[in-house]
């Protein structure tokens, strides 16, 4: 059974977490200490959480035909290219370069949250993330992460559901 949402504004809130209080949604806020060492931002949050890598979903941003278009897929797996393209209407996608995601999210590598981006870009979640009650995205840096249910989610983000990730 997921926490009670903290509904007010924590210090030092992020683009994330301002935006999802102004849409007055449940949601959760779990931080831990970043280690810098870690291999996995992802990883090393569910570690930390103590959720299951399934339920902790990665941020990543892609080039789809020319379009910058966000990827929400969980740790526990990778983005597959094709799923994305398709996903999104597409016949290509790559990975973006990090320093032009990080411009255009406003978020650092490893802290890009699919919420609250400077940007909105298209987002197609992956659709194993509505097995679950919950789910764990960044909450906008490094060591912050939110939960949520997967539905306020694409909600929100107006994301594409689809099968876009690899075990």
């Amino acid at each position: 059974m997921p926490k009670k949402a903290k509904k007010q504004q924590p210090a030092g809130g992020t683009p994330a977490t301002v935006a999802l209080t102004a849409a007055g949604v449940d949601f959760t806020l779990h931080a831990y200490d970043h280690d810098p060492g870690h291999p996995s931002y992802g990883e090393e949050a569910a570690e930390a959480m103590g959720v299951s890598p399934d339920r902790v979903f990665k941020t990543l941003v892609a080039d789809v035909d020319g379009t910058l278009t966000v990827a929400v897929v969980p740790v526990a797996g990778s983005l597959d290219l094709k799923a994305l393209a398709a996903a999104a209407g597409g016949k290509r996608a790559a990975m973006a370069d990090p320093t032009l995601a990080e411009r255009t999210t406003g978020y650092v590598r490893g802290g890009i949250s699919p919420l609250g981006q400077r940007k909105k870009l298209p987002t197609v979640l992956d659709a194993s993330a509505t097995t679950h009650a919950t789910i764990c995205v960044s909450a906008g840096r490094r060591g912050l992460e939110l939960e949520l249910s997967p539905t306020t989610l694409a909600d929100l983000t107006e994301a594409v559901l689809a099968p876009i990730a690899r075990a």
